[in-house]
């Protein structure tokens, strides 16, 4: 701190900014200390901001005071100078310029401010002995260019004579012309206490302003500033400054018409939520209770599940302001601003209640302290449990809701995430079956569709789909509708227009039908679809009434849409049930009983107290449809359906392995009911020794905590294949696990020729000739050892030596309708593919059914 001379313990920047303050007739007739002091540490909140707000308005306080005291004898130090002045000219040492010009000027100017009508005289005419008596305070501003219009013309700022020291900051230099004076001559201020010098109309940072001013303002010949160029260039630092500071300010209240029928498939979360924000409506409950109410709930769930569109909605129907503010809106490249903006927001919730505080991705800045990069995420997070923490110290009846939203629940400060913080965490998880069919019929409310649209089996047909795929599912479904509607449309006028030309040809014709029909129909499309754009006078009423989203179109649009959960490791596979595999009628009903029984039946299952569901392992040779068994499993249910390959989980880095099967588990909990498929889970559970230590017997341990451990896996099914049972760890496959194990062996003659019948669609697909009978090539004795998948490639060879012969013939028109496959290929067929398991893999693989049947 630098003091001001004459007023010791008296900083001199800060008189000057409350000076400067005070003149701009900020606080009006009242001066408010505290309100002067909160002003100055917005207003300056480098040098202020992180002051203590008392320890501040007690040193403005102490200055406001002695600019009083100054300002009551400004009168006399006024009538002083001009007496020196008047005696100095009636001695001869300085002659007074009688510019009639100037005085001209300076009279005309009324102030009602003392201090500056003696500063100014100050300024007009200089005092040649006060040059360089006192030492000049570095500290003080720059004001050798003042905001008023005839002061820039008259205080030109002029460089100092060859051999003379530049002058350092607040030192003023005047250039008034005059016969009698031509050398500069400098003022201390500081020696008659003028430190409140050059007041200006805006309180602006004049550092800023000088260096502005001295870039952009152009000098005339005789060195003065142009006044008109000078007030726009202060018009537009002003301009940018208000700017900048309304960059940070608190995010405004705001009213959602959002209500809870616009949202579909969360009736038990709604529910949930409503039990939670009774003390909005009804403080009095709580505060007769004596008990402090909820105050926050956390949303998490994957992108696009309706996080968001549910907090509007629950401040749409209960009509209440919502303050809403993404996390990243929050941090400031300032220290301390983050935090005070935090505040503020908290301190705006407070004063709006009731109201909601919803904070959208606030993973991005609560994440964990102990692994937190910089010192400010570290502050922010501090700040943020003081905040509410504050809510349950100012008193029980605050109405105050703070809702959290995040797909990473596991980043954030577990301090964030206990009692009296996010009191609940509500899961918005992958909406199953039913909750699909709901959310699709919200969304179609306003959609024009066929009266009889079944929503059921386009429900059916999207497994992994969240509320903001089945949005985007719709709007492709309504492009594909306007494509097909409007392509008919010119389609028919071309119809037409070609049944007017055959009825009345005229000249050339002929040959522009015959260019037309050359053309590609993608070519044509292209070209209809350029006029329909070209076209600018609205389509007739009559064209729109046809139009209408019909299945057809939804149908279209599915592969056109990704799902989110696909991309976050979910497979769906919609597209195998159990009409694609042959036989296996045995396993097909344990596997019913297993997965879909507890599913279709719960109320069945709590009655006998089956609450836990059975895990299944599938093992058998390779080939004989263990994964095609699951795919099958998981879309006769309806549930969603994780695909894990065993490998996959595997990483060189300690702890890697195991985060990953609890983010599988993690996952199918949040999208329960759910179906997790190991496949090849040997390589994923080894058989553990007494000496092993690696990745594998971590995954091994970390997999049986999380199969049944201390939390419940709630509707988790978990379904795995192998053919190497034998190598898998004992603790796998005990009751409570992988309790139930299906022997998926080679397929008898019987079986294989129902596998032969699904694999060619009853004979159709490929199109067999008469000698071909499928009975009598399962019951071969070279098929004796095939599995599915060699029966399988068994076909395939066949179509491609009927492929082969019919390209022999070499004649280019020929139907492709017509290639069929006989004996004779399915015999050269049966000379190419061998079985895949061996004799002695036969001998392991019926030990091993033996022993599954004891």
């Amino acid at each position: 701190m630098k003091n001001c001379p004459g007023s010791p313990g008296i900083d001199g920047r800060l008189k000057y900014r409350l000076t400067q303050y005070l003149s701009s007739n900020k606080c009006g007739g009242y001066v408010d200390i505290a309100v002067v002091a909160a002003d100055l540490q917005k207003l300056y909140r480098a040098d202020y901001g992180r002051r203590k707000q008392n320890a501040f308005r007690i040193q403005v306080e102490k200055v406001f005071k002695v600019i009083s005291s100054e300002t009551e004898g400004i009168d006399t130090l006024e009538g002083t100078h001009l007496a020196k002045r008047a005696k100095r000219g009636d001695d001869g040492n300085l002659e007074i310029s009688s510019d009639s010009t100037d005085s001209d000027d300076y009279a005309d100017q009324p102030s009602s401010n003392h201090m500056n009508n003696s500063l100014l005289s100050l300024y007009r005419k200089g005092n040649l002995d006060s040059v360089l008596e006192t030492p000049v305070k570095n500290d003080l501003p720059d004001t050798s260019t003042p905001a008023h219009p005839t002061k820039n013309a008259r205080m030109a700022t002029v460089g100092t004579p060859q051999g003379t020291k530049t002058p350092e900051a607040g030192w003023f230099i005047d250039k008034t012309p005059s016969k009698a004076m031509e050398q500069s001559i400098l003022i201390d201020l500081c020696e008659d206490g003028a430190e409140a010098s050059a007041q200006n109309e805006n309180p602006l940072d004049l550092s800023l302003l000088e260096s502005e001013k001295k870039r952009k303002t152009p000098k005339t010949r005789n060195g003065r500033k142009s006044k008109s160029k000078a007030n726009d260039v202060d018009a537009e630092i002003e301009n940018r400054l208000l700017n900048d500071k309304g960059k940070g300010k608190v995010p405004e209240v705001q009213h959602s018409s959002l209500r809870f029928e616009d949202i579909g498939g969360n009736e038990d979360t709604l529910k949930e939520v409503c039990k939670m924000m009774i003390h909005m409506r009804h403080p009095e409950v709580y505060q007769h209770l004596g008990v402090v109410p909820p105050r926050g709930f956390l949303l998490h769930g994957p992108p696009g599940c309706g996080k968001t569109l549910l907090a509007q909605a629950i401040a749409g129907e209960l009509d209440m302001p919502i303050l809403k503010v993404a996390a990243t809106e929050m941090v400031s490249g300032v220290s301390g601003e983050s935090e005070q903006k935090l505040r503020e927001l908290f301190d705006q919730a407070v004063s709006s209640a009731p109201c909601i505080l919803f904070i959208d991705e606030i993973d991005s800045i609560t994440p964990k302290r102990e692994v937190a990069s910089k010192d400010m995420e570290r502050r922010i997070v501090a700040q943020l449990l003081t905040c509410m923490d504050d809510l349950n110290s100012l008193a029980v009846t605050t109405q105050v809701l703070v809702i959290g939203a995040t797909n990473r629940p596991d980043s954030l400060d577990p301090a964030l995430r206990r009692a009296g913080r996010f009191d609940r965490e509500i899961c918005l998880g992958i909406p199953d079956e039913g909750a699909r069919k709901r959310i699709l019929q919200t969304l179609c409310r306003k959609l024009k569709l066929p009266e009889p649209f079944d929503f059921c089996r386009l429900a059916h047909l999207t497994p992994g789909y969240v509320g903001a795929d089945l949005m985007a599912l719709c709007r492709e479904a309504a492009m594909c509708a306007v494509n097909r509607v409007l392509i008919q449309i010119k389609d028919q006028q071309a119809t037409t227009e070609a049944a007017v030309e055959e009825t009345d040809p005229q000249p050339g014709a002929v040959a522009l039908q015959a260019e037309k029909q050359t053309t590609a129909p993608a070519q044509n499309e292209l070209h209809r679809l350029l006029a329909l754009l070209q076209e600018q006078t609205p389509l007739p009423e009559a064209e729109l009434l046809s139009l209408c989203i019909e299945m057809d179109d939804f149908l279209g649009a599915l592969p056109m849409v990704q799902p989110s959960a696909k991309r976050e490791g979910f497979a769906t596979v919609p597209d195998v049930t159990w009409a694609d595999i042959g036989a296996l009628e045995e396993i097909r009903e344990e596997l019913t009983m297993a997965i879909l029984a507890p599913v279709r039946n719960p109320e069945q299952f709590k009655a006998l107290g089956l609450m836990a569901p059975a895990g299944v392992l599938l093992a058998g040779p390779p080939g004989c449809g263990k994964t095609l068994l699951a795919k099958a499993v998981a879309n006769e249910s309806g549930l969603n359906f994780i695909s894990v390959k065993g490998p996959e989980l595997l990483n060189m880095y300690v702890g890697e392995s195991e985060r990953a099967v609890r983010q599988v588990f993690q996952r199918a909990t949040n999208s329960s009911p759910c179906v997790i498929f190991f496949d090849e889970i040997d390589a994923l559970c080894p058989r553990r020794s007494g000496h092993d230590s690696g990745a594998s017997v971590r995954v091994v341990n970390q997999l049986l905590t999380e199969m049944d451990g201390l939390e419940s896996r709630r509707q988790v099914f978990i379904m795995a294949a192998t053919n190497r049972p034998d190598i898998i760890d004992p603790a796998i496959l005990r009751p409570g696990r992988l309790d139930k194990t299906l022997y998926v062996g080679l397929p008898p003659p019987a079986d294989r020729f129902a596998i032969l019948k699904t694999i060619t669609k009853d004979g159709t697909r490929p199109p067999l000739e008469a000698d071909v009978n499928l009975e009598t090539i399962a019951s071969d004795v070279r098929c004796d050892c095939f599995t599915g998948a060699d029966l399988s490639a068994l076909v395939r060879e066949a179509s491609i030596s009927a492929l082969r012969q019919e390209m022999l013939v070499q004649e280019p028109h020929t139907n492709p309708g017509q290639i069929k496959v006989s004996q004779r290929n399915f015999e050269e067929a049966f000379n190419k593919v061998k079985p895949s398991v061996s004799k002695k893999d036969q001998l392991m693989y019926e030990l091993l059914r033996q022993s599954l049947s004891r």
